[in-house]
């Protein structure tokens, strides 16, 4: 999945106002903060994630292991904020009404 520099500069824009929802602290990434990540970009396909863990290279791992982890793409990484994305894998019940 890649996205033209047109549609990550939309996410951008939308993303800008969001709050973060996943929090990565000391203890890096764990099997339960992976779980709900993947929950997470499931249901909103563009998060923000905060990283207070280690240097630049440590954050940098930890965003690409999440990529990785979920299949998401890194929109933005901004100091310890990073903007990922994931199109839904299905429709929701709501949106074929």
């Amino acid at each position: 999945m890649s996205l033209s520099e047109q549609q990550k500069k939309h996410l951008r824009g939308l993303g800008h106002k969001l709050k973060p929802v996943i929090m990565v602290g000391n203890n890096g990434l764990t099997k339960s903060l992976l779980d709900e990540f993947e929950r997470s970009i499931a249901h909103h396909e563009l998060i923000k994630v905060k990283l207070s863990v280690g240097d630049h290279e440590t954050r940098d791992k930890a965003i690409a292991d999440m990529c990785e982890h979920s299949h998401a793409q890194l929109i933005q990484r901004v100091g310890n904020m990073a903007l990922l994305f994931r199109k839904r894998k299905k429709k929701s019940a709501f949106e074929s009404l």
